[in-house]
């Protein structure tokens, strides 16, 4: 079985619901459940090793729009969220991680030897990501709290505008050049992040911001769960020309295993074959080479296909690929090592 480390999902988003709904979510975790994706019994069944889990604050008024009579769909941005319900939200997401640790049910990690360690000791190996930053405010003062706190990679924006840029619609067909990029304030966010040590994350940014941040970061350009433009042109995927950038600078993309960003025709369908991501993933690697293709499943934040089902169901993508001719080493670098690599670099191990 081929160990995974995967670059995003958002199990802390499903297990805060659990809470607001009553629930145990560290029970829900360890002993497992029929909801969602990632608990500890689907991942050991899997191979899913560990992965980026993301604080995310929900946008309520976000309702994805129905193709029309032609397949397209244009959803418009969710409203900009006030900062302080997003610090509450996103200090809640913390605690929840927090107590996943103290229980056992997974490790944080803050170095890629802990999580080689975790993985070694079959413990799930979690990296805090923030998913859009309405929590942080403009004198970064909550960027250090949460650092301290085991935050080690975010994301400027997610698909909605904040302090800090500008994020892309859920459309389709849609190019990702659709506004502004990073403001002063996300300037100086990616410098920051630069500094401490935080992974900065492409995945919902609009193409300007992508450039932007290419500007403002000295380190590899890294979309953790994006796929190819040029097969699926939905605005979340990456055109060829960021794709040649991220190469350029040895960075990464994380497949994303939603079926909207993978099927050519868009569209929300779990009968969506295993070739898609084979397709999305040869043509990731024929345009960034094999050192800069990762997995980035999206597990418990969108609608994959039935074929993968849940974190259990990681290994027949692995099989899938193995048949469509990896070898076992550029298996490793695609499930784990890529990963592994690039979070080096960006939290100041890699000399």
């Amino acid at each position: 079985m081929e160990a995974v480390f995967d670059g995003h999902n958002d199990v802390l988003l499903r297990l805060w619901h659990t809470v607001k709904t009553g629930g145990d979510p560290i029970a829900e975790f360890i002993n497992g459940t029929a909801a969602g994706h990632i608990d500890v019994p689907r991942a050991r069944r899997g191979g899913l090793a560990g992965g980026l889990c993301a604080i995310y604050i929900p946008s309520g008024d976000l309702v994805l729009r129905e193709p029309d009579e032609k397949g397209h769909y244009i959803t418009p941005m969710a409203a900009p969220l006030e900062r302080q319900p997003s610090l509450d939200i996103a200090l809640e997401f913390t605690a929840i991680a927090l107590k996943l640790e103290r229980a056992g049910a997974w490790r944080l990690c803050r170095s890629t030897a802990e999580i080689r360690r975790a993985m070694e000791d079959q413990v799930f190996a979690a990296v805090l990501h923030m998913e859009g930053c309405e929590a942080i405010d403009g004198n970064l003062d909550a960027l250090e709290t949460f650092h301290a706190a085991g935050l080690r990679s975010l994301g400027p924006v997610w698909s909605r505008h904040n302090l800090f840029g500008h994020g892309v619609p859920f459309a389709y067909p849609m190019d990702p050049d659709t506004g502004p990029g990073l403001t002063r304030a996300g300037v100086a966010l990616v410098k920051a992040c630069d500094s401490l040590g935080i992974l900065i994350d492409l995945a919902h940014i609009t193409e300007q911001g992508f450039w932007d941040v290419a500007k403002a970061s000295t380190k590899p350009l890294v979309a953790s769960h994006s796929n190819a433009h040029a097969l699926t042109p939905v605005a979340r995927n990456l055109t060829d020309k960021q794709l040649d950038a991220i190469r350029e600078r040895r960075g990464l993309v994380g497949l994303n295993y939603a079926t909207t960003m993978l099927r050519a025709d868009g569209l929300e369908n779990a009968d969506t074959p295993l070739s898609d991501m084979v397709r999305h993933l040869d043509h990731l690697v024929e345009r960034v080479g094999i050192d800069c293709v990762a997995l980035g499943s999206d597990f418990d934040g969108a609608t994959i296909p039935q074929a993968i089902g849940d974190a259990s169901g990681n290994q027949n993508l692995v099989a899938a690929l193995r048949d469509a001719g990896y070898g076992e080493s550029e298996l490793t670098k695609i499930c784990r090592e890529n990963w592994l690599r690039i979070l080096a670099e960006a939290w100041h191990e890699a000399g």
